[in-house]
């Protein structure tokens, strides 16, 4: 198996049993045995319990990274494509949270470890929404004085909201669609466009 593959594999198992047990309930033991791979080949790709779930905080942020790319390079409205991209960027923060069960515990308690991991990804997240704000701003629908800084207020809000969206404290007993409508009315009424999705 080659070293990335290699690599991948006990990223993958790490995530599974962090999830099951919990980061503090995993022993690099406990990777080698599942991933049948020797603890000195999994001490040749990391060397401590800290770097594999790191590494697997990681890995879910390149998931995230790719999604909300696709999202921005489908052929869609300016102003269809930043709700997606918001919506999308929300729920699979959501979805990557719940999946990995046990793990959320230690992602909130561990969140500056997390924020360390999430430089690179909070770079990209930012670069893909100037993308759209210029396409917007290009055809005409987004006016907005400073793409840069506006994809930055954008992508600081998001974060700002994450873990209360995560706990569902954001638009509790509103139907999706009512939720929808606001939060266009506030992103519209920010970038100074008309909503035509």
């Amino acid at each position: 198996m080659p070293v990335s593959k290699t690599r991948a594999k006990l990223v993958d198992i790490a995530r599974q049993l962090f999830a099951k047990t919990g980061v503090e309930g995993t022993t690099m033991n406990d990777i080698a045995v599942a991933s049948k791979k020797g603890r000195r080949t999994l001490y040749t790709y990391f060397k401590s319990k800290d770097e594999v779930y790191l590494a697997v905080v990681q890995s879910e942020l390149e998931i995230l990274s790719e999604t909300l790319t696709r999202v921005v390079e489908r052929s869609i409205s300016p102003e269809r494509k930043i709700v997606e991209l918001i919506y999308t960027r929300l729920d699979v923060v959501k979805e990557v949270v719940y999946r990995n069960g046990t793990l959320r515990a230690d992602f909130f308690r561990d969140i500056w470890r997390v924020e360390n991991v999430r430089k690179r990804f909070d770079c990209k997240e930012r670069q893909l929404f100037r993308k759209v704000l210029q396409e917007g701003q290009e055809k005409g629908v987004f006016h907005v004085d400073d793409v840069d800084m506006t994809a930055d207020l954008i992508h600081y809000c998001l974060k700002g909201i994450e873990v209360p969206y995560i706990r569902g404290r954001i638009g509790e007993g509103l139907d999706l669609s009512t939720k929808k409508k606001y939060v266009a009315n506030i992103v519209f009424g920010a970038l100074h466009a008309t909503k035509k999705q």
